[in-house]
């Protein structure tokens, strides 16, 4: 017999792999920027994949909080209001 996915759990779920990715993506895309500069100049050459590794880190984080602190926020607030007005 087949388990009914709870649609919530399930979204939450999906929205944890699909951080899980973009990180990975960040990490290995952001490394080789750095080793292309490594080689190409290094430390004697101006360090250019510190704005796109500032800019994407911005986009991780906010991305981190969205599924792991703020994302069922509109949830807890119907729940709230679904008590005051019962």
């Amino acid at each position: 017999m087949k388990e009914e996915k709870d649609e919530q759990l399930w979204q939450q779920a999906k929205a944890r792999a699909d951080f899980k990715k973009h990180l990975a993506t960040y990490i290995v895309t952001n490394g080789m920027l750095w080793l292309i500069w490594l080689f190409t100049g290094g430390v004697n050459a101006y360090p250019w994949p510190i704005w796109p590794t500032a800019g994407w880190g911005i986009g991780i984080i906010a991305h981190y909080f969205d599924v792991y602190r703020f994302g069922n926020t509109a949830e807890k607030e119907y729940e709230k209001l679904k008590k005051h007005n019962v």
